[in-house]
């Protein structure tokens, strides 16, 4: 059994030593010398830990590439935990989460040190160049861990906004990969090359970055700036023949709703997409293209390692039907509970989806109080100590007990009394043709329910309601509509609603 995921990537590196494991925007690097350099770090960062007694945070400042993942294989080797920033990260929030976790070290580049200054100490900061050196003696630490020991932070703002740090160990990393290699039909064949579009510090990333290590599949970092323009993105996929793609389904509207795979369909033969709701008319053009691919929809917050249920598409969906999330991963189970903390196993009751298993992370790096507060003892299981992770989004089971999410509970309202899921409004908006992309918000002010939309043309009240008259009740229809240009996009390629809702109040303003 392996308890540490060096083990899977050091395999690799045995069998596979001269296949070239990674492809950024400027350079690529085979196995093995990207596990000289990764034994280069950890051999530096060790001998910066005389007297090492337990993992510790060491954050990486780079943009994503090839550098970035040395580090991360480096930081693990020296036994210690790594943590990715957004170099584009507002002070604000970087210093937030500096304050937060405290990393120990902070692994940066000359052209992004200066971002640091005045929020991390100077003498700490260390430079890459420096830390790829040569050694004379390799020295790791990795071999001391065991399995539930943490291996990566990653930061996700909470419904506050607030950075929290979610720690995740070794074990669940193996379970999520394992789960997925299990998998016939979504697993990658050896001669697959994995697109990564997920920056490193949202978890996404997580497959790419271990289907890599645990399989020698090569994995390609799409340059960022390729995703604003949908024709490059296609090409740049057929020219690198990347096969593999795990995005956010915001990334696949946008091919969708700019028709790019009329021009070129590059041959991808595996589409999987996760974090947030993937609009079945837009997945169903991307199946008009890709009659014999796989998709797969998966679901999972980062507090329980990626993904914790999975979709494996089976059958065709009307443009106006909502996709199921599937059933639980391997080792992994799903507990939908009512308000009172009952089981819900009837189809079309809505529930909070709660998640048990080895795949939730270790909680929230420097806050037991909020770790306590998500992560609760197993309210049907009073014998002993069982946690489960409340992930805070709502769901119910269809006819085929299929998994159905509806939204977050934060994302749920009270409007005129009555309780709406703005999820609801959104999948029942979907399949009209005009609009390309949509968001609804809740204005509590003015207690109104707000439209944001995408589309050529400005669309009347009076479209809107019609097309909702037979799906929602009149409550649910929003009061006001706004046509933009484009949807503001978070770090993670997800639909902004903290902009949006900004948005809303600058027009108010503007009366």
């Amino acid at each position: 059994m392996k308890i540490n995921v060096l083990e899977y990537l050091e395999e690799t590196i045995c069998t596979v030593p001269k296949k070239i494991a990674l492809i950024d925007k400027t350079k690529e690097i085979n196995f093995s010398d990207f596990y000289h350099l990764a034994k280069n770090i950890s051999t530096h960062l060790i001998n910066f830990f005389p007297q090492y007694k337990m993992p510790t945070p060491i954050a990486i400042f780079l943009p994503k590439s090839i550098d970035s993942l040395v580090c991360f294989a480096g930081v693990l080797y020296s036994g210690n935990i790594y943590m990715p920033l957004d170099v584009k990260s507002p002070k604000d929030r970087l210093e937030s989460i500096i304050k937060n976790i405290q990393p120990h070290f902070m692994i940066t580049d000359e052209n992004n040190k200066d971002k640091l200054k005045g929020i991390f100490e100077d003498e700490k900061i260390l430079l890459i160049d420096e830390l790829i050196k040569d050694v004379d003696e390799i020295k790791t630490n990795h071999q001391n861990l065991i399995d539930t020991d943490p291996a990566y932070i990653i930061n996700t703002s909470g419904s506050t906004g607030t950075p929290k740090g979610v720690v995740v160990s070794h074990r669940s990393i193996i379970d999520y990969i394992e789960w997925i290699l299990a998998e016939e039909k979504i697993r990658p064949c050896s001669d697959d090359v994995i697109g990564n579009q997920s920056p490193f510090y949202f978890d996404n990333s997580v497959l790419d970055i271990y289907l890599c290590f645990f399989t020698g599949t090569q994995l390609v970092l799409i340059p960022e700036e390729k995703f604003l323009f949908p024709k490059e993105l296609l090409e740049y996929i057929d020219n690198k023949k990347i096969s593999y793609i795990f995005w956010v389904p915001t990334l696949l509207s946008n091919i969708a709703k700019n028709k790019a795979l009329e021009i070129l369909v590059p041959k991808l033969n595996k589409i999987l997409f996760a974090g947030e709701i993937m609009p079945t008319r837009d997945l169903n053009y991307w199946i008009k293209h890709y009659p014999k691919a796989i998709f797969a929809n998966l679901y999972g917050p980062t507090e329980i390692t990626v993904d914790c249920t999975f979709y494996v598409l089976d059958r065709s969906f009307k443009d106006d039907e909502i996709l199921p999330i599937g059933k639980s991963c391997r080792n992994t189970q799903i507990l939908l509970f009512d308000e009172n903390n009952s089981l819900i196993n009837t189809p079309y009751k809505t529930g909070e989806i709660c998640v048990r298993g080895s795949s939730l992370s270790l909680g929230y790096y420097n806050d037991i109080e909020k770790t306590t507060q998500s992560f609760v003892q197993n309210p049907i299981q009073p014998h002993y100590g069982e946690k489960i992770y409340k992930t805070g989004d709502l769901g119910y089971y269809n006819e085929h007990y299929e998994l159905i999410t509806t939204g977050r509970k934060d994302h749920q309202i009270k409007h005129n009394g009555y309780r709406i899921e703005l999820g609801e409004i959104e999948s029942a908006l979907r399949d009209l043709q005009e609009i390309e992309a949509l968001c609804v918000i809740y204005d509590s002010l003015d207690l109104q329910i707000v439209l944001f939309y995408e589309s050529k043309e400005e669309i009347s009240k009076t479209m809107i309601f019609n097309h909702l008259k037979d799906k929602l009740p009149k409550y649910m229809c929003p009061q006001k509509l706004f046509r933009i240009q484009s949807m503001p996009l978070n770090a993670n390629g997800k639909i902004n609603r903290i902009a949006l809702k900004e948005m809303n109040l600058k027009m108010k303003e503007k009366k």
